[in-house]
């Protein structure tokens, strides 16, 4: 009997992105249980892969390439995916990652904790914009700075300046020194409007903000954090929006979150609106068995992560769902099976040391 699986992992954060782990569960099932039918649908919050889940779920989906100034300052050749027109979207979706315009891993070991921008991104966004596309969404996650979206505004039109009418420098040296900032040449939002997709609920600023929560990973140490997060205060008294900077998601991708609600954009869950406009509720509705993962799953997994999601759109639907990890250090009472990519390479360190294969091991194992 011929079944219908739906492979839709995260990513496996730093071992292997959610595209390439579908593809080998779905190649170690394809092995074991040849007859079946399955749908490959990575998943993602708004960070690293975003593209990729779009590209993967949506026929006609195309890559454009872009060349943006990185979050060190040098060039970086990426690209934005453009989706198709629809009726009410005569100019199509632009769908830009920050990840891969203006991300950490862009920067290699060089973290630049207080020079790192959002420039990139911003650039990404405005390639877009001047491709015609009639709606945007925008992942933002695995951001190498912690400048407030000056970067991406500044890309956009916005100027910021400092006490002597001088562009302030990019990053967190920056906002030592904003003192005015002039919106009026800003970018207009394209007809269809622009989403943000982030799982990220942290404001700017204070205990939970953006500098104290994710500097650290940054390269900023507490004299730093403390300086980041005063530099954000700052920025948002000087734009006059305080508000937005207490709002859920402002402090996410180092404050990208709230330059873009600056902008006019809307912040939404990450994993629930690629599921709902990448139509994998469908997809699973006609499937047997659905296999969702991540790099880790823990006691905090239910909480707003993208297998969380997909879990709960499987149970929606009556199918069955099964789990796939790095490391399992949680109940997995609820799943049909699991399987732990460590438990079958030995190690942590053997599995990581070859991601794919065990990923492949485990379709084996779940196919069976």
């Amino acid at each position: 009997m011929t079944r219908h699986i739906v492979v839709a992992p995260d990513s496996f954060k730093g071992s292997i992105t959610a595209a390439d782990a579908a593809a080998a569960i779905a190649e170690g099932w394809a092995s074991a249980s040849p007859a079946d039918r399955v749908t490959l649908r990575p998943m993602a919050d708004g960070g690293e892969g975003t593209l990729d889940a779009f590209e993967k779920a949506v026929p006609g989906a195309q890559r454009i390439a872009v060349r943006v100034t990185g979050p060190a300052g040098r060039v970086v050749t990426t690209s934005w995916l453009r989706l198709p027109a629809e009726e009410d979207l005569p100019g199509g979706t632009g769908v830009v990652e920050l990840a891969s315009t203006s991300g950490i891993e862009l920067l290699g070991d060089e973290l630049r904790p207080f020079g790192a921008s959002s420039l990139g991104f911003g650039q990404a966004i405005a390639a877009a914009l001047d491709a015609g596309v009639s709606r945007l969404v925008l992942g933002i996650g695995s951001s190498a700075s912690t400048d407030g979206g000056v970067g991406l505004l500044t890309a956009l039109g916005a100027r910021f300046q400092n006490e002597f009418g001088a562009s302030i420098a990019p990053g967190v040296a920056g906002l030592d020194e904003v003192a005015s900032a002039d919106l009026s040449s800003l970018r207009a939002l394209p007809t269809g409007g622009v989403t943000v997709l982030s799982d990220v609920t942290n404001p700017l600023t204070g205990e939970r903000g953006a500098a104290a929560v994710f500097g650290p990973q940054k390269g900023l140490d507490a004299a730093g954090v403390a300086r980041a997060d005063a530099g954000l205060v700052r920025l948002a008294g000087v734009l006059g929006r305080e508000g937005v900077a207490g709002e859920p998601g402002a402090g996410a991708a180092g404050g990208a979150g709230f330059g873009l609600r600056v902008w006019g954009a809307e912040l939404v869950p990450g994993s629930v609106a690629i599921a709902e406009l990448t139509g994998l509720a469908g997809d699973i509705a006609g499937a047997d068995l659905v296999v969702t993962g991540e790099g880790r799953f823990d006691g905090q997994s239910a909480d707003g992560k993208a297998p969380a999601h997909v879990a709960a759109l499987a149970r929606e639907a009556g199918v069955p769902v099964a789990l796939v990890a790095g490391a399992i250090d949680g109940d997995t009472s609820a799943f049909a099976s699991a399987a732990s990519l460590t438990e079958l390479a030995g190690s942590t360190e053997a599995a990581l040391a070859d991601p794919a294969r065990w990923l492949r091991d485990a379709g084996v194992r779940l196919a069976g």
